[in-house]
């Protein structure tokens, strides 16, 4: 997860300041110095540390501070804000271009997710209405227009190349056949190198004389921390930049990249690939990110990722299947699906407040895989009616999910405690018994939850 480590440091320091009544200048000295190692360890650039614990430690000095009924609570605000303010302060969006198409040029090293994270990215444009197309400009790496075009056809994408003739020629006529077509957004994906070289530059550079494009946006991998930072320093330079997206900040425990960034470019960072689904993406919210950092959670992402998985149609047959007492094993597995794909459940603690405290809590997500398997071996009959379920059926039943019979009697026990549990509270006085209950666990023991 990413800024693991800086979290678990900032909150130790934090903690020692909870645990004093007022604070003096040196406590606030001492967990500044605690903080300023926590950012460099996380491969946050020496300068941007520099400055950010200047200008935290002088506004913690003030009065207002050491003044403070709860000074330590006074700081983590001061804190969180300047975490924010490093960051870019507000969420920035793609610039659209009123007259259409918007030409987006998608530039990077090579190996920093620049193909498959400029389709993410297409395909969030597709989600929210828009009708992007995708271009291969790299001619070089090989295989590259492949990936490209295997990306377009899971996203339903349509991809324009021309195969090896030159890219600044791609690009040009790209843009003519997105105004023929009806395209209102076009993704560039350009050729990357191992290593930022003038050749490489020159050819980005026409690309950008040609074409004109609304926003150019380096997709640096967050995983190479400092490193990421000299490459997005060094594109900024040549290319002039207008944004930034991170790729692989769900695989980075240092998150450096991500603090250092914005401050060494002045550019903001816009979009962050948060897994290795072509869905995996989203927008970079500097407030929410500091939230995390802090170990305060990310609320109104989590809430946001519900809203995707949430079908109101099926919620409204589920809550009258509930209070009739008639929820199924089909309908628990399509509950499962539903929560799955808001992501892992330790990545939905890990965007609740607190919930980086959490991280040696065992989730045993193989039990709810044993549990998926299982309902997916049966029948549509049996998951509709499991009475019917005798010793035959669940020895058919295990043996198709690759597990023992004990497994299937084990399911099918927690499934029956679940609905009389149900039925006992959607009743007469249901309110006033969910009330005394203490305790409650979500699904009644059933495996995985």
């Amino acid at each position: 997860m990413a800024f693991e480590g800086l979290t678990e440091k900032i909150s130790a320091a934090f903690k020692k300041l909870r645990g004093k009544g007022r604070l003096k200048e040196s406590d606030i000295k001492e967990a500044m110095r605690e903080i300023r190692m926590a950012l460099l360890e996380a491969d946050v650039s020496y300068k941007v540390v520099k400055d950010f614990t200047k200008s935290v430690t002088e506004r913690c000095i003030g009065a207002d501070v050491l003044e403070a009924l709860s000074p330590a609570q006074m700081i983590v605000k001061i804190v969180n804000e300047e975490l924010t303010a490093l960051m870019g302060s507000e969420t920035k969006h793609i610039t659209i271009n009123p007259n259409g198409p918007t030409v987006v040029m998608l530039v990077g090293l090579q190996g920093a997710g620049k193909t498959t994270n400029g389709s993410k990215l297409a395909g969030l444009m597709k989600r929210q209405g828009k009708n992007p197309l995708l271009v291969a400009c790299d001619i070089y790496r090989p295989a590259a227009i492949t990936q490209l075009k295997v990306c377009g056809e899971k996203l339903g994408i349509p991809v324009f190349e021309k195969g090896q003739i030159s890219p600044v020629q791609i690009a040009k006529d790209a843009i003519i056949y997105a105004r023929q077509h009806g395209h209102d957004m076009v993704f560039l994906d350009t050729a990357g190198r191992l290593h930022i070289d003038e050749a490489l530059m020159q050819e980005l550079k026409d690309i950008k004389a040609t074409v004109s494009p609304d926003e150019i946006m380096l997709v640096v991998d967050a995983m190479t921390g400092q490193d990421a930072v000299n490459a997005a320093q060094s594109f900024h330079e040549w290319l002039d930049i207008d944004s930034v997206m991170l790729s692989k900040l769900d695989g980075d425990a240092r998150g450096g990249a991500a603090l250092s960034v914005r401050a060494v470019t002045g550019k903001p960072v816009k979009f962050a690939g948060i897994g290795e689904k072509l869905e995996d993406i989203e927008p970079f919210h500097p407030d929410r990110m500091a939230s995390r950092i802090l170990g305060m959670g990310d609320v109104l992402t989590l809430i946001e990722k519900a809203e995707k998985a949430y079908d109101a149609k099926k919620t409204a047959e589920m809550e009258e299947k509930l209070r009739s007492n008639k929820f199924t094993l089909q309908d628990f597995y399509d509950q499962m699906v539903q929560m799955k794909s808001m992501g892992s459940m330790q990545d939905i603690l890990a965007q609740l407040p607190g919930g980086a405290g959490l991280k040696n809590v065992q989730l045993d997500e193989k039990a709810m895989a044993h549990t998926e398997a299982i309902i997916l071996s049966m029948t549509p009959k049996e998951r509709e009616n499991p009475t019917i379920i005798g010793a035959s059926r669940k020895k058919r039943i295990a043996a198709g999910a690759g597990l023992k019979v004990e497994d299937v009697n084990r399911l099918l026990k927690s499934f029956e405690q679940m609905r009389s549990m149900i039925k006992q509270f959607s009743g007469p006085g249901a309110a006033k018994k969910m009330k005394r209950m203490r305790g409650f666990g979500g699904f009644g023991g059933f495996p995985g939850f």
